[in-house]
């Protein structure tokens, strides 16, 4: 295992600094909360025209065939400049749902307009009992005389609203373990029975949606992978998305403690900057602590990603678990420590604790993955 980042890598971190120091300023993250899309089809052709959007995409489907350590270094740019928009949701949810699980053909239908930035999806796979594991998968899917119908409701489903076409993960077998009976299919926009609608989100960089589907019907050829094989691909896809989430809260606390640290050096109170009180020297360096105990997990977890290595489940969740912890806590400090102004409307911290917030249950909280990771190691 290498612990350094190659030079490649460090100039994807620069190049991937000054874009969005340049493209995505806070200005234009405000002006995006404002809206339901979240982002502008000129700010997402630019970030195609990068290759980011088909960054860890095979070159034969659009992509640059680049690994999930590079991915990481490009999330944390992101998580810094708390970047909105369908990434997270088009690149890492769908488009790698059909990257795992798609046939031949359905990988070059979809993969190289995701990469070109033609199309955007997402997968819709948490429902009303909120649960990221597959005994929450209640929505069903029966066969029919030429195909599928769906019935159920998804919840908490990002940028649906946005998607050309949405994965969802549906029971199909019921019975036996949980994850014996799931499958996952190609449900595109305006299908007879879809409902999309917006939901209130503390978190207005990141959009959540209801998804109703009320006897949704498919071809055959919506089934995306085998009939009842959906859990496992959908596994190593949330496996490596939590991985991804993981390197974007890491970039956002970064930011934070540094925005932080700043303001202690010009802040004077009683004659001297804060900075040179006992007490925020003391919470500066808790803040120091978590943020680099929360990006040792992720580069390790994002190399065990990428080496395709047996402990690559587990990374994720010693990852998730720690950073979900980190970034919150990193973030109510930077406000505390701003003090009054840390409270308030135009300082951008509040930006950094809603996004830490929204990212925490993403994928599961803190409780959740340690959970996971006593069950990995039979406790």
């Amino acid at each position: 295992m290498d612990f350094g980042f190659s030079q490649e890598q460090e100039l994807l971190r620069a190049t991937a600094r000054k874009f969005f120091e340049n493209e995505c300023a806070s200005t234009f993250v405000r002006q995006r909360m404002e809206e339901d899309e979240g982002v502008t089809p000129q700010f997402w052709s630019k970030l195609a025209e990068q290759g980011w959007l088909g960054l860890v995409y095979p070159e034969e489907h659009g992509g640059t065939g680049l690994g999930f350590v590079d991915l990481t270094v490009l999330m944390e740019e992101m998580g810094r400049a708390v970047m909105p928009g369908p990434f997270l949701s088009t690149v890492l949810l769908g488009g790698l749902a059909i990257l795992e699980a798609g046939s031949a053909g359905q990988k070059k239908d979809w993969l190289t307009r995701i990469a070109s930035g033609e199309v955007k999806t997402t997968l819709a796979l948490t429902e009303p009992n909120a649960r990221w594991d597959a005994a929450g998968v209640t929505v069903t899917a029966r066969a029919g005389k030429d195909g599928w119908v769906l019935n159920g409701t998804k919840l908490f489903v990002l940028d649906a609203h946005l998607a050309d076409v949405v994965v969802v993960a549906a029971r199909t077998t019921e019975g036996g373990r949980p994850e014996d009976g799931v499958s996952l299919f190609l449900v595109p926009r305006g299908a007879a029975g879809l409902a999309v609608t917006l939901l209130p989100t503390m978190d207005q960089t990141r959009k959540l949606c209801e998804v109703k589907l009320t006897d949704v019907r498919l071809p055959a050829a919506a089934l995306l992978g085998a009939r009842d094989g959906g859990w496992a691909p959908l596994a190593r896809v949330l496996e490596r998305a939590t991985v991804a989430l993981c390197a974007e809260m890491c970039g956002g606390a970064q930011k934070v403690l540094e925005m932080t640290t700043e303001y202690a050096k010009i802040r004077v109170a009683f004659g001297k900057p804060i900075g040179a009180y006992q007490g925020v020297k003391h919470k500066a360096a808790d803040m120091l602590v978590d943020v680099e105990n929360a990006k040792s997990l992720t580069y390790y977890a994002a190399w065990a990603v990428d080496e395709n290595v047996p402990e690559a489940a587990l990374a994720a969740s010693m990852a998730k678990a720690y950073t979900s912890d980190a970034y919150r806590k990193v973030a109510g400090a930077g406000i505390q420590l701003h003090g009054g102004i840390g409270f308030t409307w135009e300082h951008d911290l509040h930006l950094y604790f809603k996004r830490a917030k929204s990212s925490e249950f993403t994928f599961g909280d803190a409780t959740h993955h340690r959970e996971r990771v006593a069950q990995l190691i039979n406790l």
